[in-house]
């Protein structure tokens, strides 16, 4: 039996696998999971993503199941729990940005109808299906990115530089950047 080739950072940590061979890459379209990735993505600047992966479930416990609606609730008593919790990054810019960025995450959803519909418009409604040959061809940071990063900080968002975007993107299936040797990369779209 033959193993799959993956991706080289998905490593050999289990939950890291289970990451890349389920979720990045993979489009998504609801509002709930787009609120999760943008908390998590802003989360993670200066970590690793296994950090944050491994405190995924802390976040979601800590940001109300990633509800939007209730994150941009929480008010300075709330924030001030949250510093206390160890199973979150405790950042107070990085827990105060995810409330600010709940509200105006829910006016983007009120002025387009969904934050998805708003999203998949940086990337002309469809997956741009990259073709990688190794991890060092993978940028971090695309003409595309950089114009979702400048809209979302024009609209209140912050923790939302390009670099960020960019992983958000790639984590949402806006992008698919599995390398063409890696089991999950997407047939080529004509």
């Amino acid at each position: 039996m033959t193993e799959l080739r993956r991706c080289a950072w998905a490593g050999t940590d289990p939950h890291m696998i289970a990451y890349h061979d389920e979720e990045w890459g993979v489009p998504v379209h609801d509002d709930l999971r787009f609120f999760e990735f943008l908390t998590l993505e802003g989360a993670q600047a200066g970590l690793s993503w296994q950090t944050i992966l491994n405190k995924r479930e802390a976040y979601r416990e800590a940001f109300a199941g990633f509800d939007p609606a209730r994150a941009a609730r929480f008010d300075r008593r709330r924030v001030a729990r949250l510093l206390t919790n160890p199973g979150i990054v405790r950042n107070r810019l990085k827990i105060e940005s995810t409330v600010s960025n709940a509200r105006a995450f829910l006016a983007v959803q009120r002025e387009h109808g969904s934050f998805d519909r708003y999203v998949w418009r940086f990337v002309g409604r469809r997956p741009k299906n990259n073709r990688w040959r190794s991890l060092a061809d993978v940028p971090a940071r695309t003409p595309e990115s950089d114009a979702l990063s400048a809209a979302l900080a024009k609209l209140g968002f912050r923790f939302v530089g390009s670099t960020i975007c960019y992983a958000f993107m790639q984590a949402t299936g806006l992008v698919d950047d599995h390398l063409v040797s890696c089991f999950r990369k997407s047939p080529r779209r004509p």
